[in-house]
């Protein structure tokens, strides 16, 4: 019951984190800012396209799970011997399966939809589109299962690295379990447990994460006695084994597979956002390194003629927060001053000892400033320390405001996907919540590391 209760508010908080992506982006076609520049809304538009489409797979409650492999390691077999018919072509030849092929598969039992993915082997001719397939693919499936058919080669292993990159959950299947002899099997196993967890340092696979099927075993010769003593030898075709497979999938599925139809859904939505942000800053750099400049050249103007010292350091303080709203007005992101201020916060825990030190050594000088302001009245000499106090502070003043911009352009592009209900917020939010026995933990381990 708890494990349906959190799956339960997973989808719901990743259908939460979509809608509100899509409904500001709906806000800015009302309010102009894409209609207005039509440059930037046919560059956004696939990125839209994907939150939409997206969303209404997790409202259809649909888990992709796509199948890759070499060639001739039976992909297409498993599926066959997965939905209890022959659906998908297979053969003797290499490549039969010439290009993605989708499938529909309700196992008994399972309480979600499922769409089966064949795909061609990854090792074929054209290899850059054929692994822009690849990630394609990876990229919109909820789980994977990678099929071999023996020891890992050098290929299969860099194949599987590469398909780690996908952030999905992953699930080896050894296939033609029924061409070893039981020794040889089980070295074959313990090989691939330590070898199947794609990089150099990782842990042996759970027992969730490898299984062994014969999904097309091989026919074998039967010797036939008749009744009239006639003896005949006849070919039979012994029937799948995959029961292993059937029993991981349908567990899996049932135990997470709505946490894990939002963990994908958010990965996606976070790769779309980000990719939205940075073209649009791409599409404004200009504008924006104008009003860097501009901003930068006003606040060190203000720090230098200002004479009082503690209006020196709040001065530039208040031109760092309007500049970063200006940004973000530009870049068509809702930004409050209390907003500006948690990201001011940000910049300056994220740019070290930068900006810190220009607000000490702004103070310092400043109050050299004023005591020479002050003196010059006495004495107009004093005038050239005055001035000397002033330059020196607005260059720290404008080399200060112009790291703020750039760093507000960065954390920018970035925090678009968090906040409250952010992609990046709700991915977190559920891999911290995953169970030590199910096959999210593996990846919030991997994912960890990206945090």
């Amino acid at each position: 019951m708890r494990n349906r209760n959190l799956e339960e508010t997973h989808l719901n908080r990743a259908r939460a984190s979509l809608r509100q992506a899509l409904s500001w982006y709906g806000y800015l076609r009302k309010s102009g800012q894409l209609s207005f520049n039509p440059e930037l809304a046919g560059l956004v538009k696939p990125e839209l396209e994907v939150l939409n489409a997206t969303l209404s797979k997790l409202d259809s409650n649909l888990i992709k799970i796509a199948v890759f492999g070499l060639v001739s390691r039976g992909k297409s077999a498993v599926l066959n011997a997965l939905l209890g018919e022959k659906i998908l072509q297979t053969g003797p030849l290499n490549g039969v399966t010439q290009w993605p092929r989708s499938v529909r598969w309700q196992p008994a039992g399972g309480k979600v939809i499922v769409e089966l993915i064949d795909t061609p082997g990854l090792d074929e001719i054209a290899g850059e589109s054929r692994a822009q397939m690849a990630r394609d693919v990876a990229r919109q499936a909820d789980l994977i299962l990678f099929v071999v058919s023996g020891d890992i080669t050098r290929t299969e292993y860099q194949a599987l690295l590469d398909l780690r990159q996908a952030q999905k959950p992953l699930i080896l299947v050894f296939n033609k379990i029924d061409l070893y002899p039981d020794t040889d099997r089980g070295a074959i196993y313990q090989n691939l447990q330590q070898l199947g967890a794609g990089h150099p340092q990782g842990k042996p696979l759970l027992p969730d994460e490898i299984v062994m099927v014969a999904a097309e075993p091989a026919p074998l010769e039967v010797r036939v006695e008749w009744p009239d003593g006639r003896v005949s030898y006849e070919w039979e075709t012994p029937p799948p084994q995959i029961e292993e497979l059937q029993e991981t999938l349908l567990k899996i599925l049932n135990r997470e597979g709505r946490s894990l139809l939002a963990l994908n859904a958010l990965l996606q939505a976070r790769e779309a956002e980000a990719a939205i942000a940075q073209k649009t800053l791409d599409l404004r750099e200009q504008e924006a390194e104008a009003i860097i400049w501009q901003f930068t050249k006003y606040k060190a103007l203000a720090v230098a003629l200002n004479p009082i010292a503690v209006l020196d350091v709040l001065g530039g303080t208040f031109a760092d927060l309007a500049l970063i709203r200006a940004l973000a007005r530009l870049y068509g992101l809702p930004m409050t001053s209390y907003e500006a201020g948690k990201i001011f916060k940000t910049i300056l825990m994220s740019s070290g000892g930068l900006l810190i030190g220009e607000l000490g050594s702004s103070f310092v000088l400043g109050l050299g400033k004023s005591t020479a302001a002050i003196a010059s009245g006495d004495n107009p000499a004093n005038i050239t320390g005055f001035a000397g106090s002033a330059i020196a502070q607005a260059g720290i003043a404008g080399y200060g405001a112009y790291a703020v911009g750039k760093a507000a352009q960065v954390y920018l592009a970035k925090g678009c996907t968090w906040g409250e209900l952010g992609a990046s917020t709700v991915i977190q939010e559920i891999l911290s919540q995953v169970d030590q026995n199910t096959i999210l933990y593996r990846l919030q381990q991997e994912l960890g590391l990206k945090y």
